[in-house]
């Protein structure tokens, strides 16, 4: 099993809320993402386009494997044709590094297709 599938322990790391500075540097090496919502409910957003159910529901089971493993569960709204991923974390009321490290493994399911 590789280390990007390999379930996270978050008792043994500290999260914390990235600053607003850090979140649109980070945000800037993502293809697609933004900011959306604000305060408690502030998050990063990207909707992913397919050309069927199909291939929405595929990237769909794919995103929820990777989330799985990483321990961190994004927001999902599913259409026919394509599919709005936010994530955010709770705990720390913000977005935080495995925020953006989850989008980086989403996005590279669509290099791998």
């Amino acid at each position: 099993m590789t280390s990007m599938l390999k379930k996270k322990d978050w008792s043994t790391q500290t999260r914390r809320a990235l600053k607003a500075p850090e979140v649109v540097a980070k945000l800037a090496q993502l293809d697609g993402w933004s900011l959306s919502g604000d305060g408690e409910n502030v998050a990063i957003e990207k909707t992913y386009h397919f050309a069927n159910y199909y291939e929405t529901i595929s990237f769909v089971n794919a995103v929820a494997f990777i989330a799985n493993a990483q321990d961190h569960h994004p927001d999902l709204s599913v259409h026919y044709n394509r599919c709005v991923v936010r994530l955010n974390t709770h705990d720390v009321q913000g977005i935080s590094i495995t925020d953006i490290e989850c989008a980086a493994q989403f996005d590279q399911l669509l290099v791998l297709a």
